[in-house]
């Protein structure tokens, strides 16, 4: 006799983050791509949508990311975005309330997107190995053997 099972219907395993060189890898190359495009468009000088952009590249890049590729993110990020998006371009300076939010801000969209996916993943997981609850139980009427 054949038994019909459906081929995902075992248990699956909570995805693994990516490694780390790999997201910081990714950090490097967004950011610098980031930076020239906002170079291109003029965005010298102006470095509020760019810190948006790289908020929210840090974020993206922090869903695949293990916590510990945070920090390492947001200097990244930091960098080019302190190298590139204030004048003079390719200097770094350290202005310690601009600089100090700025890193704050990257660090938490990298831990931000991190947790939020650990969330996701974790409720995902829960489910898949929750036995699923079948119509409510209803007790026998008077005479009905079932």
């Amino acid at each position: 006799m054949v038994e019909w099972v459906r081929i995902g219907s075992g248990g699956r395993a909570v995805p693994d983050p990516v490694a780390t060189p790999f997201v910081w890898s990714g950090a490097f190359g967004g950011a610098l791509v980031l930076m020239a495009v906002f170079t291109l468009l003029g965005g010298v000088g102006r470095p509020t949508p760019a810190l948006v952009a790289l908020s929210l590249m840090a974020a993206l890049l922090g869903v695949w990311a293990r916590f510990v590729a945070a920090p390492g993110t947001a200097v990244l990020c930091w960098l080019f975005l302190n190298g590139f998006g204030i004048p003079p371009a390719g200097s770094l300076s350290w202005a310690v309330a601009r600089d100090t939010f700025w890193l704050a801000c990257l660090l938490s969209a990298a831990l931000t997107g991190t947790a939020v996916a650990r969330v996701v993943n974790a409720r995902a997981a829960y489910r898949r190995i929750t036995p699923q609850q079948g119509p409510a139980y209803r007790p026998p009427a008077d005479g009905d053997p079932f």
